[in-house]
């Protein structure tokens, strides 16, 4: 497994990804562009077929000298590529970047119902500070605000 910077060209097999995990909730092409072109730090994992694996993002807010807060943006893995480390690595690398940029402090939104998502996250010290109703759509589900320290 290969962690690289996402570029543009990546967007096409991340696809396919977002409508296997995500469904009705996916992203599309064009929101994928805007992260790129709003210089938002994205990653990839690639296989050793060259094939991407997973994907994640961060955002940084405040000033480029000294953000006041990253915000992963997503993680997803490909389902048979799961259980093998690469969220994890994946969520390591944006949170070494946050730090190195120096947010003072790293947020996320996961779905309520994404009970192994924020086991994951709460292992990286994440805490739950609020919900936003009705976040993800078309669900209405809600999603879980948490939040760690830089």
């Amino acid at each position: 497994m290969r962690i690289a910077r996402f570029r543009w060209w990546h967007i096409e097999q991340a696809l396919p990804i977002e409508e296997d995990l995500f469904g009705a909730e996916r992203w599309s092409a064009e929101m994928f562009w805007n992260e790129l072109a709003n210089d938002h730090f994205y990653l990839v994992a690639v296989d050793d077929a060259d094939q991407l694996a997973g994907y994640a993002g961060l955002a940084l807010v405040g000033s480029p000298e000294r953000p006041d807060e990253a915000w992963v943006q997503n993680i997803a893995v490909r389902r048979d590529a799961q259980r093998r480390g690469t969220g994890r690595t994946l969520l390591t690398s944006l949170l070494d970047e946050a730090t190195r940029r120096g947010a003072r402090r790293t947020l996320l939104e996961v779905a309520v119902d994404n009970a192994p998502a924020q086991r994951l996250y709460a292992g990286y010290g994440f805490e739950p500070v609020g919900i936003r109703r009705g976040y993800y759509q078309p669900s209405n589900t809600d999603a879980l605000v948490m939040m760690r320290d830089g």
